[in-house]
């Protein structure tokens, strides 16, 4: 299947356009009808039992209260008490913003364990193809590695190709946290990988959090691989609309509306993950101090300045890139926009030059970890720009002391 870590020569962009085209066209004239047909999955069966259960002889709050709501609730209770809620309901609570971080991954902890004996079993049944038996393996080995001791697991959907979300680092105590969002091809089983381990959201972030150390070793910094949302399945229609960046957006600003603290947080955005942060952002809480893209097909605007956010907007390419053959429009909702590191776009843009192709800016001793690096522990005059200028650095604090007076 071809993905964004492939390099499609720029005449497969403009048929997808023309094919996106046509199906729009069917869609809104009424030659195509859709159908969906919701089945309960089991984090809505586990919902489903929260919106009944009761503590002290109180109904539980909705799941769907504002976070603020949400950790009073659980402030409320004993620790044996939300231990409890974490047993009886493990996806719910794993997945609530406005639970106790800690108190999420233990759910968590819980419902990849039920769910590893699942598919341990349907590894083995009968009724199963040879092919559905080793899908259930793949997914059964990625329960285990996720419950790996000491990894911080926020969010857990088993559901269809999965989502998952998981932390590095203190993530209450942080001083600066960063969150990574991903592009195309990005599910439960894409989440980590061993070989080309930094095209990976758990490499990608823990690349990061290394040279977020390295940048700044006495801040305390939390880095978050992000990939608990829908992404499109390769390079077909899905991935040059924004209806997966739309539904991305909500469940995006869920999560940072609900981390803990005050510290400043950046978003740093590769590939499709840059179009779900462009339509995310006017709604990002004011604590969003940076919003960085690498390899963007365009974040669903014109002009940074229309994005709604008060952050910081960076953006970086490799020369080498391939994306810089997309065309970079948006025509009836096809296509993305602008290009981020146009001068009209108005980014600052950052030095890429020795990323690895499409999918390689997070690998390190590059100069592109290097500058999102710094980005994140908040050292904007240790940034390099794209062109031999200070001008991505204009009006920002020239060392991190500096930002944090």
């Amino acid at each position: 299947m071809t993905s964004f870590d492939t390099s499609p020569p720029l005449n497969v962009w403009r048929a997808l356009l023309a094919l996106a085209v046509v199906f729009v066209m069917l869609a809104t004239t009424g030659w195509t009808a859709l159908r969906t047909h919701r089945e309960t999955t089991a984090l809505q069966s586990s919902l489903d039992s929260w919106e009944h259960g009761s503590v002290h002889g109180l109904r539980l709050p909705d799941p769907e209260a504002s976070p603020a709501r949400l950790t009073r609730f659980f402030a409320s209770l004993t620790a044996p008490e939300r231990d409890r809620l974490a047993h009886r309901y493990p996806l719910a609570v794993g997945n609530m913003n406005g639970a106790p971080v800690e108190l999420r991954y233990l759910a968590n902890a819980i419902a990849l364990d039920q769910q590893r004996k699942v598919e341990k079993k349907r590894m083995h049944d009968p009724r199963l193809s040879a092919a559905g038996q080793q899908d259930a393996g793949r997914r059964m080995h990625r329960y285990e590695a996720l419950l790996t001791k000491g990894r911080q697991i926020l969010a857990f959907d088993p559901d269809g190709d999965g989502r998952v979300a998981e932390v590095l680092g203190d993530l209450t105590r942080a001083e600066r946290i960063s969150v990574v969002v991903p592009g195309v091809d990005t599910d439960l089983l894409t989440f980590q990988r061993t070989n080309r381990e930094y095209t990976a959201p758990v490499g990608m972030a823990k690349a990061l959090y290394r040279a977020e150390h390295a940048a700044s070793p006495s801040t305390r910094t939390a880095v978050i691989a992000w990939a608990d949302y829908t992404a499109p399945d390769g390079l077909g229609v899905g991935a040059a609309t924004g209806t997966a960046a739309e539904l991305g957006a909500v469940r995006l600003n869920a999560l940072l509306r609900a981390l803990p603290g005050k510290a400043p947080v950046s978003m740093f955005c590769h590939s499709y993950g840059s179009v779900v942060c462009g339509v995310a952002a006017r709604g990002m809480p004011g604590r969003v101090a940076d919003i960085a893209v690498a390899a963007s097909p365009g974040m669903r605007v014109e002009n940074a300045s229309h994005l709604g956010s008060t952050a910081r907007v960076w953006a970086m390419r490799d020369a080498t890139d391939w994306i810089q053959d997309v065309p970079y429009l948006e025509l009836g909702g096809l296509g993305h926009g602008a290009d981020p590191v146009s001068a009209s776009f108005g980014a600052r843009v950052l030095s890429a030059h020795d990323a690895q192709g499409h999918a390689g800016y997070f690998v390190p001793g590059t100069d592109s970890l290097r500058n999102l690096a710094d980005i994140g522990v908040g050292a904007y005059g240790a940034v390099t720009c794209a062109h031999d200028d200070d001008g991505c650095r204009a009006g920002l604090p020239d060392t991190l002391m500096a930002e944090r007076a």
